[in-house]
């Protein structure tokens, strides 16, 4: 990292957050900080949370584009406003320029969720689908306000943009003012770049720790801290950005102590804790930075660390998978493959066995006229919740001892349970 001075040289300034912090107030909430006492407990932190999920539109971009909307002259508003997005930002900005009456065109690939279509159309913006890719939709955005005399929005490369971003540090720090490290969420670059400016000015000595994920590593690259990302299916959709911004990565290498990457396996446990442990829906963005706590423990133990937990916007298909798939990570939820005698009794000594041991029957599958399946034999597929994997082993050996050969689905066919 580059060596700390004052604010000379800095695009966006601790007083342009401050000059944010006025201007949207009232109109954003000022989410609640809590500590969480069981995450401490599990990570061996001293874990602080600031739920940017419970703005009105479930995440931080609103501060920014609301501060964007207010800095537009009066007698230019009424020619609208231009994104590109299919997120967070289309709402975020969809919300405060139809509460100011400031017209809104969203431009989004032509392959975007249903559900981000309606969503962004019902918050008052016109949706226009465009181009096959995020880059082909930003060049329409641009086109359409060109044409319309509107302004275009970046998602995070402006300093209006960054400034209302970096408002959550100041009322992070003014809750918790003795954190030793926040760790931010970070794809485009405009929330970690807009807290450091304002965490920096506010306590100098702060550690801030930027989280992409791993196949998105646009900033550690940018930082010439790591190679070229290569994409990929993500659940932190929210910052799957392969190229930072040009003013954030320089206020980054500036302000930033370090950037590090979590994989998907960690996100999602994050995204599962946060659910089960904190009652609150976290997409995978907004999980980062836990994920992160969850990846490398030894570096913030004993530590008070502030999590920015930056949105909630996850699809419920996405999260149902996320919370079965957590259960069977943890050893709470098992699917078997039993070959059994294609008779009266089979089935219900086995739902048996796993009752009497405390397991509980989820679903069940019984097939007779699968290809390999022997004449006069059937295959059941069980999926069955357990206390734990050691309960589950239990119950495996019951039903080993009853007669039965168990798989696990996916196994090699002689593989046992």
């Amino acid at each position: 990292m580059e060596e700390r001075g004052g604010d000379a040289g800095l695009a966006v300034t601790p007083a342009d957050v401050d000059a944010a912090a006025t201007a949207i107030r009232g109109a954003v909430l000022e989410t609640p900080t809590t500590r969480s006492v069981t995450l401490s407990a599990i990570t061996g932190a001293e874990v602080w949370c600031t739920f940017e999920n419970l703005q009105f539109t479930a995440s931080f971009k609103e501060r920014g584009a609301l501060n964007f909307l207010l800095r537009i002259p009066e007698a230019e508003r009424e020619n609208g406003v231009v994104a590109a997005s299919a997120g967070n930002h289309a709402q975020g900005l969809s919300y405060h320029a139809a509460r100011l009456g400031v017209p809104v065109a969203i431009v989004m690939p032509r392959d975007t969720a249903f559900t981000k279509i309606a969503r962004t159309e019902v918050l008052g913006a016109e949706v226009v689908l465009e181009g096959d890719s995020f880059d082909e939709a930003v060049t329409t955005a641009r086109r359409i306000a060109s044409e319309r005399g509107a302004r275009f929005v970046p998602a995070f490369d402006d300093p209006a943009i960054i400034a209302g971003q970096g408002t959550i540090a100041r009322e992070v720090l003014t809750r918790v003012p003795d954190l030793d490290v926040l760790v931010v969420p970070t794809g485009g670059g405009g929330l970690l770049a807009g807290i450091a400016v304002a965490a920096r000015a506010l306590r100098p000595d702060i550690e801030i720790v930027g989280v992409q994920a791993a196949g998105w590593s646009g900033m550690v690259h940018a930082l010439g801290r790591g190679p070229a990302p290569e994409g990929g299916p993500t659940i932190a959709d929210g910052i799957a950005v392969l190229e930072p911004g040009l003013i954030t990565r320089a206020l980054v290498a500036r302000l930033v102590d370090d950037v590090v990457t979590v994989d998907e396996d960690l996100l999602e446990q994050a995204v599962a804790m946060f659910l089960e442990i904190e009652k609150v829906v976290v997409e995978g963005a907004g999980a980062a930075g836990l994920a992160a706590l969850l990846g490398d423990p030894d570096r913030f133990r004993g530590r008070r660390v502030g999590l920015i937990v930056s949105g909630g916007n996850i699809d419920l298909r996405v999260l149902s998978s996320v919370v079965l798939r957590a259960l069977a990570r943890s050893g709470r939820l098992h699917r078997w493959t039993i070959e059994v005698s294609d008779r009266p009794g089979s089935l219900a000594s086995i739902a048996t066995a796993i009752a009497e041991l405390g397991g509980n029957v989820v679903d069940v599958a019984h097939h007779r006229d699968l290809p390999g399946v022997p004449l006069r034999r059937a295959l059941l597929e069980v999926s069955v919740e357990t206390r734990d994997a050691a309960a589950a082993e239990r119950i495996v050996a019951e039903i080993t001892a009853r007669g039965f050969s168990v798989h696990r689905v996916g196994a090699v066919p002689d593989s046992p349970a």
